[in-house]
Parts: C-alpha cells; structure tokens; sequence
C-alpha cells in the first residue's frame, strides 16, 4: 500500500508540475475537464479519464426530462384508470337502472290487468246489488277509459268498504238496493243506524222523573237494559274524541261521525277504545257498566246533529246480530 500510495503522490505531482508548465489557455481548458481517477489493479496503477462539462450537462438534463417524462406518463396514466373505474360504475348504474325499469314496466302491466279485472268485477257486483254508476262528464279516447276505470275501482273500494262497515247489508234490509250510489253507501256508514247493544229500553228520550230525586228533568238519550259487561259495537264510521269520566255520566265514550252527527255512551264498566283512535261500524268500543248515576247496568245511549241532542229511537233501526244474519245470507 505504500507503494501505491507512492505512486499516487509521484502521479499527482507530477501532474502538478506539468500543469504548472502549461499555458494559461490550457489550464483554462483544463478546468473544463473532471478527472475520474480508476484502479485496475493490485499495483495500484491509476487510470485519468477526462469527462466533458457539457457532458454531465446533458446528462443532468437528460435525467430531469426522463423524471418529468415518468411523472406526465404517470399523471396520465392515473387519470386514465380513474375514468375507466367511473365508466364502469356508470355502465353497471346504468344496467341497474334498465333492470329496474324494465320490472317496474312488468309491474305496471300487471297493475293494468289487476285494475282491468277489478274494474270488471266492480260492475258485476254494482249490477248484483242495483248500484247506479256515478255519472262520467264525457271524454275522448284513453282519456274516457281512464276515468272509466278509475270510477269502477272507486265503486269496488266503496262497496269493499260498506261491506266491512255494515253498510250493504244496512242499505239491503232498509230496502236501498235499487236507489243508491256509492257516495251514498259511504255515508250509510257515517250515520249509527245500528244498536249499539241488544236489549230493551227503559228510559225513553225526553221529559221524565229523575230517579234518583223524583222530579222532573230531561232524558237526552235512551237506556238500553242489558247485562253487566256487556260489549258495546260503534254504530257507525267515526273518531272517539272523548273517552274519560264525566260527572253524571261515568264512564264516557263520545264518537265524532262527521256531518255534524256525534254519538255518546254513559255508564260504561270499561273502556275498550282511546280518544282520537277511528273505529268503525260494528267496532267494540267499551263495556256495559254502572259507573256514575245509575240505578243498575245499562247503557245510556245519546245521539247529538249539530250540538242537539235528539231522539236516537228513530237511529236504531237493526241490531248488529240481524246484520251479521245477512251478510251470511
């Protein structure tokens, strides 16, 4: 290693001394040079190689535009998978749609056929039960069919409707059958036509002797002997606004039934509905009682138009036992 290291320090100075001879425009070319210094051997000869400045100039620039070259193609190539990855969720959204569409499409077509045949029976059972069909102001084409079968679906709902409250079989026994539509079915079922407990009545509507203190005072409603416990039905369509005690009374259910038409019912043991629930036809709302003023259980049964109270005598026309009786018929 001496040697080597000798060798090196004979080289440089010498390549000291020589360039120390040489003119001052060679040693200014020589300044444009880097000297690479190579070992090739165990002697520890060493080997110059001159390299151009411009050389590594164009070596430098070469590097940065192959790095902006890779970052650009990069850039690129990244974009290019994003919009490929959004076209592909859009053409899968896009298949999704069409699927979606084209069940809603069978579902629709189905729909037609369903209305087609209700409307279909609507008439039938219209024509079975003397229903006169709601007038139709005159359209032209598809537009007549469509209010043509949106009047025959309103029908069926109707009569679907009555049948569940009572209405048919109420308008069947007061011998309606032939004379009303089904606007007027409906409102069959807002008007208590029916008992809304089987038994006698006891106390009748209007002027009569208190029981309890024997003078005169006015009855608004009527008592309906019955058993204790006994289930008290709704006699029509409405909405319970009152269902709480009430001095005199009770026990107190009070049904609103629209068209200024309300219902109350004292004296109740239990309650069986809840203020603003809506109950229909036939519906049990409460439990026959002796709660409040009374003398033994029964119902005191009370019918109010327009915040007066009349006589429910003439509102109770069929007992819900003859009404099951004939809807089974």
């Amino acid at each position: 290693m001496a040697r080597a290291g000798g060798g090196w320090a004979r080289r440089l100075d010498h390549a000291s001394r020589h360039s120390s001879t040489n003119s001052p425009k060679e040693g200014l070319l020589r300044k444009r040079f880097y000297i690479l210094f190579v070992t090739r051997d165990r002697e520890g000869e060493l080997h110059k190689i001159h390299i151009p400045l411009h050389y590594l100039y164009v070596f430098l620039a070469g590097a940065v535009l192959g790095m902006l070259t890779i970052t650009g193609i990069a850039g690129s190539y990244t974009r290019m998978a994003i919009k490929v990855a959004r076209f592909n969720q859009l053409r899968s959204e896009k298949e999704q749609l069409r699927s979606r569409y084209e069940q809603l499409e069978q579902v629709t077509k189905e729909k037609d056929i369903q209305v087609a045949s209700l409307g279909s029976l609507a008439s039938e059972v219209s024509t079975l039960y003397g229903l006169k069909s709601q007038p139709l102001v005159a359209a032209p084409g598809d537009q007549l069919a469509r209010e043509q079968f949106t009047a025959n679906l309103d029908q069926l709902y109707a009569l679907k409707r009555s049948a569940l409250s009572g209405a048919a079989s109420l308008g069947v026994s007061m011998g309606f059958r032939r004379s009303l539509t089904t606007d007027d079915w409906a409102r069959l079922a807002e008007v208590p036509s029916i008992w809304p407990v089987a038994g006698r009545i006891t106390g009748p509507f209007g002027a009569r002797l208190d029981p309890f203190n024997g003078e005169g005072a006015f009855h608004r409603g009527v008592d309906i002997s019955t058993y204790y416990g006994a289930p008290i039905v709704a006699p029509a369509d409405g909405e319970v606004t009152y269902a709480d005690f009430m001095n005199g009374y009770g026990r107190l259910i009070a049904i609103d039934h629209g068209h200024g038409i309300s219902t109350r019912y004292g004296h109740l043991s239990a309650f069986a509905v809840s203020p603003g629930q809506h109950v229909q036809r036939g519906d049990t709302i409460g439990y026959v009682g002796l709660s409040g003023r009374s003398t033994g259980p029964h119902l005191h049964y009370e019918v109010w138009v327009h915040s007066t109270p009349v006589n429910p005598y003439k509102y109770l026309r069929v007992t819900m036992a003859h009404l099951q009786a004939n809807g089974a018929h």
